[in-house]
């Protein structure tokens, strides 16, 4: 098992904090998280059905033909790999690390590379898989550049895998309106944006085809009736997601300048969170949770991510936290 944000018990039983005392700032989650009805009483006693409208839905705000509900992208990146004969497939790096455990795991040689070189190289992988934009490491990539990238890997049978996880503040840079052809597959979460982490809810957009492969591969019920439910709802609301975009790049803006006025300038980021190099990351991760403010560590390259804090009394803390530390 690979090591993952949002491990707050656990901290808070290592420095002996209790829960509620914490910042956390460990995940890419939006600390504002769209609000949830009460559920009806059915989304819990009936058996999941797919003729709830979710697909319909998800269509629509994904603005793709082809849609599969998963529990939550991880289940995609652990079930892609066993969808094809093994390869040799490029992942980006630093990035999500489940992506290449997941290739390796399943046979296919793996080569983890920063993106420019795994670009440079593509003609020499049957998969490249790229985040967009990148956790954690910031990168963003045209939507030209992907698709050119995807057009050179399917005419020899190859894919491009996208994880666009962090990219519902941006929807416009998105690949799912192209996600028909074969060969090109694009993951969306809706833990990030929608703040619904704990439903573990994501989509595939791809063809046809390589749906019912992955359908087959998965079972049936990926997801539970109320997840179903809550996630049909929130996708329908744009209201609530006109709102939600602004604020979080908003925010993301705010925290960056913090950073940068505290002597560590941003490496990377997105509207969810920023990337921090640091020499002595470690001592520093240590010396914020030590004050109940959780980051996430990354060791190579050394450095933090800070998730966004959610209101104002958050980011006066961690300014004050960091102006005693770094002092």
């Amino acid at each position: 098992m690979l090591e993952h944000g949002g491990r707050l018990l656990r901290a808070a039983q290592r420095f002996g904090i209790a829960p509620e005392q914490w910042l956390d700032l460990s995940t890419g989650v939006s600390p504002w998280p769209w609000p949830v009805p009460a559920l009806p009483a059915s989304a819990w006693h009936r058996l999941p059905e797919e003729e709830d409208g979710l697909i319909e839905v998800a269509q629509a705000y994904y603005g793709a033909t082809q849609v599969l509900p998963v529990a939550g992208s991880q289940a995609a990146i652990q079930a892609l790999p066993h969808l094809r004969a093994c390869g040799r497939v490029g992942v980006i790096a630093p990035g999500y690390n489940e992506h290449a455990h997941a290739w390796r795991r399943a046979g296919h040689e793996v080569v983890s590379a920063p993106a420019s070189a795994l670009l440079a190289a593509a003609d020499d992988f049957d998969v490249v898989v790229l985040i967009h934009p990148n956790n954690p490491g910031g990168d963003r990539f045209a939507p030209e550049l992907l698709l050119d990238l995807h057009a050179r890997l399917a005419r020899r049978g190859g894919w491009l895998v996208a994880d666009e996880a962090f990219i519902d503040a941006t929807p416009d840079d998105s690949l799912c309106t192209h996600a028909g052809p074969d060969g090109l597959i694009v993951l969306r979460s809706v833990g990030k944006f929608f703040g619904m982490a704990g439903a573990r809810a994501g989509f595939v957009c791809a063809s046809a085809e390589l749906l019912v492969a992955l359908r087959e591969r998965l079972g049936p019920w990926t997801l539970s009736g109320p997840t179903r439910w809550a996630v049909k709802q929130a996708l329908a609301d744009r209201d609530w997601q006109a709102q939600a975009r602004p604020r979080l790049i908003a925010a993301s803006n705010q925290l960056a300048t913090l950073l940068q006025t505290h002597g560590l300038p941003p490496q990377g980021g997105s509207a969810f969170f920023q990337r921090c190099a640091h020499a002595d990351a470690p001592t520093l991760h240590d010396a914020l949770a030590r004050r109940a403010i959780l980051t996430r560590l990354f060791d190579a390259p050394a450095s933090l991510r800070f998730g966004l804090p959610a209101d104002a009394a958050g980011v006066a803390r961690l300014d004050a936290a960091l102006q005693e530390i770094l002092r």
